[in-house]
């Protein structure tokens, strides 16, 4: 998920579409936040493991 924001945030930062701006920053926030919450133990999503 970060790595599609990342993506996501290359492309609309250069061709200048402004959605998939958004879109980058929202997945990227949200995989940074998913990222923190895993490895601090908590369990994500009812599992403690993704596979």
């Amino acid at each position: 998920m970060i790595i599609l924001g990342i993506i996501l945030l290359i492309i609309g930062f250069i061709t200048g579409i402004t959605i998939l701006w958004t879109l980058g920053i929202i997945l990227l926030v949200i995989g940074l936040i998913l990222a923190v919450v895993g490895s601090a133990g908590r369990g994500v999503g009812g599992r403690r493991h993704w596979y």
